[in-house]
C-alpha cells in the first residue's frame, strides 16, 4: 500500500507528490528560456529613463514618466529600483511599486485606466495629470467623500 501524504486538506501518494514536482521542475525549466528576464535594473537621471538590461543581452530602455508610480516620484527613489530573484520583477520598496520586466518590455507601464490616460499625459495635458493626482488622494475606498465648506 501507497504511503498517504497530506498537505493541507490534500492528501497525495509519494509517486503523485514525486509526479507533481517533475512537472513543475520541467515547466519552471521550460519558463526560464522562454520568461523575459533582466540582469541589471538602473535608474538614469539625467534622462529620467529606467535601462534595463535583459538576460537575452538586449537592453530596454522607457522614459520613467509613463510607468504608473514613477512619474511624479523623486530621482533618489526611483534610483533604488530592486530585481527581483529570478531577474522577472521590479521593485521599489518605498514607493510600493511592482512590474515584471515582461509587461514592462511590452509596454505594460500601469493599470488599465493608466494607460487608457498614457496618451494624454505623453502629450503634456496638464488638466489630465491634476485630474489623475487629485483622483489619487481623494480615494475613499468607496465611502462617501464629505466636502467643508469654507
Amino acid at each position: 500500500m501507497a504511503k498517504i501524504i497530506k498537505a493541507g486538506k490534500w492528501e497525495y501518494t509519494e509517486e503523485e507528490l514525486h509526479q507533481m514536482f517533475e512537472e513543475a521542475t520541467q515547466r519552471g525549466q521550460e519558463l526560464l528560456t522562454t520568461e523575459i528576464q533582466a540582469s541589471s535594473a538602473r535608474y538614469d537621471q539625467t534622462t529620467n529613463r529606467l535601462i534595463l538590461g535583459l538576460k537575452s543581452g538586449a537592453a530596454f530602455i522607457v522614459p520613467c514618466d509613463l510607468i504608473q508610480g514613477l512619474r511624479d516620484a523623486a530621482p533618489e527613489q526611483i534610483a533604488k529600483v530592486k530585481l527581483g530573484p529570478r531577474g522577472a520583477s521590479l521593485h521599489w520598496t518605498k514607493l510600493d511599486v511592482d512590474f515584471s520586466v515582461e509587461g514592462v518590455v511590452q509596454g505594460r507601464f500601469g493599470t488599465k485606466k493608466w494607460m487608457e490616460n498614457l496618451p494624454e499625459l505623453v502629450a503634456g495635458n496638464k488638466s489630465s495629470l491634476r485630474r489623475m493626482a487629485r483622483a489619487k488622494t481623494s480615494s475613499t475606498n468607496g465611502r462617501k467623500r464629505i466636502r467643508q465648506v469654507a
